[in-house]
């Protein structure tokens, strides 16, 4: 049972979520709202058979529909209002900073160019600043199940756009499709300034983790679950403090974990990692951020001291200048002080 205080902390603290796909924060009804708009047709009948088509097999199932729904986005317009929806429920529950992925190969392949998608982003993150005070970087993902050719298209064809960009990324299907297979192209892409972040140890093995950190020097490891099984992998990531940009809900529906009461995520915590909470793809996986810790707080029983942590280790693991990062630690500080 939830306390009243914990769930009054989770909804007010200040907090930053890392790992976010913003073409995965699509709801069923803006789907279905611009496939009326462009006159695509969709292979359900209504809203409600698109919310009961999210239940997923694996991360290829999810995947499947991921990319059938990112039709639906043709023009600026369409880029902007997903944009714009989830930074709204940012608003809403109290995200102050956000850094969201988005995949261009996802759009491009679709004959939609970054000349349509990045100035809907932009006018939706313009807006959000001006509007909430809220910053928010953004992340250029590679699709893993592509080639490394195509992902250095897509770093070369980005060029107008850099500084918008934060960092670059790796998602889509892990299995099969190791870091190892995009060295080049971090390599790039460190060499222009960005920061690295890529899946690793979701449903690949803790292998996956090593050759992200040692072959694409990256900064930060989205999902890490599985390190877990590799007690050595474990000791470097605490030493380090490499962060994990942990997704609860997401873990649960594609099936890394059976139910949530096994998640290892307040494990992984009291072992000293750097662990965080992120919603993934929150339409398709059924809750945004403060979904996620309520999740951990009814099956995990995650106690008022470990949501601060948490909550902390969002800031400190983000890449907002270190000044920034302070002025947040004070205030979440000073909203869980007790007496």
């Amino acid at each position: 049972m939830m306390s009243k205080r914990l769930k009054h902390l989770i909804h007010t603290l200040p907090k930053a979520e890392l790992h976010l796909h913003i073409e995965g924060s699509l709801e069923p009804q803006l789907m279905w709202d611009l496939a009326q708009k462009h006159n695509i047709a969709l292979p359900f009948a209504n809203v409600e058979a698109i919310q009961s088509a999210y239940q997923f097999e694996n991360l290829q199932n999810f995947l499947d529909l991921y990319y059938q729904g990112a039709d639906v986005l043709r023009d600026e317009d369409d880029f902007f209002a997903l944009m714009w929806a989830y930074l709204c429920k940012c608003y809403e529950q109290n995200i102050v900073h956000t850094e969201i992925m988005f995949d261009p190969q996802t759009h491009t392949q679709r004959g939609i160019d970054y000349a349509v998608f990045m100035p809907g982003f932009a006018r939706a993150i313009q807006k959000a600043k001006a509007e909430f005070g809220m910053s928010v970087y953004l992340i250029l993902s590679f699709l893993r199940h592509l080639s490394e050719l195509s992902a250095l298209e897509a770093l070369a064809d980005a060029r107008p756009y850099y500084s918008m960009i934060t960092a670059v990324g790796l998602d889509s299907s892990e299995l099969g499709n190791p870091p190892s297979k995009f060295t080049h192209v971090f390599a790039q892409a460190k060499e222009l300034g960005f920061k690295l972040v890529a899946h690793a140890g979701e449903e690949g093995p803790p292998e996956y983790v090593w050759e992200a950190l040692e072959l694409l020097r990256v900064d930060r490891i989205d999902h890490g679950v599985r390190s877990i099984e590799d007690s050595s992998l474990m000791a470097y990531l605490k030493e380090q403090q490499i962060p994990l940009t942990v997704c609860p809900l997401s873990n649960l529906k594609l099936r890394v974990v059976n139910e949530m009461s096994q998640h290892n995520i307040i494990q992984l915590l009291d072992d000293g990692l750097l662990v965080t909470v992120n919603s993934d793809d929150p339409s398709y996986f059924g809750g945004y951020l403060d979904d996620n810790f309520h999740a951990l707080a009814h099956h995990l029983s995650l106690s008022e001291q470990a949501l601060a942590q948490l909550v902390c280790n969002s800031f400190t693991a983000s890449f907002l200048p270190e000044s920034q990062k302070q002025h947040w630690l004070a205030q979440i500080r000073a909203l869980t002080a007790t007496d």
